[in-house]
C-alpha cells in the first residue's frame, strides 16, 4: 500500500518561488489577531484570546496554517496553533518549567539533566509556536542567537564536561538559524573530542518543510554523525513537502526519529497514533517518543490521563510492528527525568515463575533458569573500564 501525501497551495497571490522559500515562510508568519483572521473563521474565544495577548507569543507559518481547516473549530492543526481562553485558566497542576530546567542548568542555555548528555538552547525562537509547549519559561522570548559571551562559556563547560558524550541542539528551534550560524555550532562542537553524537530537535520539517535544503542536508553530512528529531503529532501534518523534507534527510544519511505528544481531541486515539506511525515507518522515520503532555502553564486542557495513555499503547501493541511503535514516557515534574510507560500483561508471579496474558488473550508461563547457571560473559574485561567511566560520570565538569 502506498500513503497519499496531499501537496499544499500558496496563498492567492504567493508565487511558487515564495512559497517554497523557508525565508519567506519565516519572515511571512501570521502573528496577529488580524493575520489569523485572514486565513481562520475566528470563534469569539479565539478573537477575544488573541486580543488580549496571549501570555504565550502566538505564531504560524503560511504554510502550517495551510494544513489546517479554516472553519472548523476542533481541527487538530488549528488546536494547536491558535490560543484560546482557557489557556489563562488556573488550577490543575500547571508550572513555568515543568521539567525544572533552571534547577540544571549550570550555564545560561545550558541543560544537564543526564550525565553523558547535554542540552544546548541555540536559540529561543520558533517559527510556529505550540501551544502546549513545555518550555515557555524560555521560548518566545526574542532573544534568538545566543550572545558571544554566553556561547563561549557554554562551550567551554562542555569541554571540560568531559563524561558528556552527547549534544541536543535544541530551544526553540535550531533551524530558525541560517546555515551560518548553525555550522558554526556544528564545527565548534565537532572539535571537542569527547562528543561523539550531535542530535538536532526540530519542527521545521512539520511547520516549514522548505527548510530541509540540499545545502543544508549537505552541510549536516559534514558533521556526522546526526541525529535529526523531529516532532510529528498528527497524520494530517504529512503533506508532500513535510515527506520530501524527511526523504532528503533520510537519503542525505541523516537518520530522523519522531517524538509526538499525546494530546486531547487531538490525537488521542489508536486509529490516529497508528496512522501516523505507519506512514513516518514507510518514510523510514523512527516513532521513537510518544510523550504524555507536559504540565506547563495553560496546558491542562490538552494533557491526557495516565491511563488513557497506558490504553492506547496496549491497543497498539502486538497490532503495530515494533518499527512502528513509540516509547510511551513521561517526564516527572520537576526535573525528575523521562520514565518509561509499559502495559501490564503480568497476570502474577510465582518464585521463578510469571504468568502472562498477551495483547490477544493468549495466556503463557515463563519461568527464569536457575540461578546457579549464571556466568559472566568471559570478555566483560575489555569493556569494564568503558562502563565504569560511564557510571561514574555526575552533572558538570569532570
Amino acid at each position: 500500500m502506498k500513503f497519499i501525501f496531499p501537496k499544499t497551495e500558496p496563498f492567492p497571490g504567493v508565487s511558487i518561488e515564495d512559497w517554497n522559500s523557508w525565508t519567506w515562510q519565516f519572515k511571512n508568519g501570521l502573528a496577529s489577531r488580524e493575520d489569523f483572521a485572514g486565513r481562520f473563521d475566528l470563534t469569539a474565544d479565539e478573537s477575544t484570546a488573541l486580543n488580549l495577548g496571549p501570555k504565550f507569543q502566538v505564531r504560524a507559518t503560511p504554510y502550517y496554517t495551510a494544513l489546517a481547516h479554516p472553519s472548523q473549530v476542533d481541527d487538530p492543526i488549528r488546536q494547536m496553533i491558535l490560543p484560546k481562553g482557557v489557556e489563562r485558566s488556573t488550577g490543575g497542576q500547571q508550572v513555568s518549567d515543568p521539567l525544572g530546567e533552571r534547577r540544571h542548568s549550570p550555564k545560561d542555555r545550558l541543560i544537564h539533566r543526564y550525565p553523558d548528555r547535554i542540552l544546548f538552547l541555540v536559540t529561543d525562537q520558533c517559527s510556529v509556536y505550540c501551544r502546549y509547549c513545555l518550555r515557555k519559561h524560555f521560548t518566545g522570548k526574542d532573544q534568538a542567537f545566543i550572545g558571544s559571551a554566553d556561547y563561549g562559556e557554554a562551550l567551554q563547560y562542555i569541554r571540560q564536561a568531559v563524561g558528556v558524550r552527547e549534544v541536543i541542539l535544541s530551544g526553540g528551534d535550531p533551524l530558525t538559524l541560517s546555515d551560518g550560524r548553525l555550522e558554526r555550532v556544528l564545527s565548534d562542537l565537532r572539535a571537542i573530542e569527547h562528543l561523539e553524537i550531535i542530535r538536532i530537535g526540530s519542527r521545521m520539517p512539520v511547520v516549514c518543510p522548505m527548510r530541509i535544503t540540499p545545502a543544508l542536508i549537505e552541510m549536516l553530512r559534514r558533521y556526522k554523525p546526526i541525529y535529526f528529531m523531529t516532532h510529528f503529532n498528527h497524520p494530517q501534518e504529512l503533506s508532500y513537502e513535510a515527506a520530501q523534507s524527511l526523504e532528503s534527510l533520510v537519503d542525505g544519511g541523516v537518520p530522523v526519529f519522531n517524538q509526538l505528544v499525546l494530546l486531547n481531541g487531538i490525537n488521542n486515539h489508536a486509529a490516529i497514533i497508528q496512522a501516523l506511525a505507519r506512514r513516518l515507518v514507510y518514510l523510514r522515520v523512527k516513532p521513537y517518543y510518544m510523550f504524555q503532555c507536559d504540565p506547563s502553564e495553560g496546558t491542562d486542557h490538552f494533557r491526557t490521563p495516565v491511563a488513557e495513555s497506558l490504553a492506547i499503547q496496549k491497543e497498539l501493541w502486538g497490532r503495530l510492528s515494533g518499527l512502528a511503535m513509540a516509547n510511551l514516557s513521561l517526564d516527572i515534574p520537576g526535573g525528575g527525568g523521562k520514565v518509561g510507560l509499559v502495559p501490564n500483561f503480568l497476570v502474577s508471579q510465582d518464585n521463578n515463575q510469571r504468568y502472562f496474558k498477551g495483547w490477544d488473550g493468549q495466556e503463557g508461563v515463563y519461568v527464569d533458569p536457575p540461578t546457579p547457571n549464571s556466568k559472566l560473559p568471559v570478555n566483560i574485561d575489555d569493556y569494564l573500564a568503558e562502563w565504569n567511566e560511564l557510571s561514574s560520570q555526575r552533572y558538570g565538569p569532570s
